[in-house]
């Protein structure tokens, strides 16, 4: 089983995070590619068994190079694949969210774009908190992640069987 996991950052947060979910699912034993969407030249999901997608939360959104290269992921090739998504936003956001009662979340609108395509989404979004605009991240948000990412694993080897 090989994976791909795609990220976008501002500030390394995003980065980060993807970092932490590439290497856990590592350590599971699953074989992963890691890219800067910017450096994402070919996507073909003949040469992959998984997506993983995240961005930072701007503006309630995703980034627009996240956007662009959800262009680049055909129905007809990734329909049925399995993903997950995450995204990085700061706390005055998710209650933001919470009050109005309106998703701001760059990686539920991200899952969204996916299940459209007919692809299997295998968690909930993982929404790690950055501190202010620029971060740091929350505290305990890399053991959040890599829990986060142990259990993607243990889903994709049940995809496996």
């Amino acid at each position: 089983m090989k994976g791909i996991v795609v990220f976008d950052t501002s500030y390394g947060n995003t980065k980060t995070i993807a970092e932490a979910i590439s290497e856990t699912l590592k350590e599971s034993g699953i074989e992963v590619d890691l890219f800067n969407v910017k450096d994402v030249r070919k996507l073909s999901a003949k040469d992959y068994n998984f997506l993983v997608l995240g961005s930072p939360t701007k503006f309630g959104t995703m980034s627009l190079a996240i956007r662009f290269f959800l262009g680049k992921v055909k129905s007809e090739e990734w329909m049925n694949k399995p993903f997950a998504a995450f995204d990085t936003e700061n706390p005055e956001n998710i209650e933001r969210a919470r009050i109005e009662n309106k998703e701001w979340s760059a990686g539920e609108k991200i899952s969204e774009k996916l299940r459209d395509k007919k692809m299997n989404q295998l968690l909930p979004v993982l929404k790690a908190v950055v501190l202010g605009q620029k971060g740091p991240l929350k505290e305990g948000e890399i053991d959040r992640t890599k829990d986060y990412a142990r259990e993607l694993a243990i889903k994709l080897k049940e995809q496996e069987v």
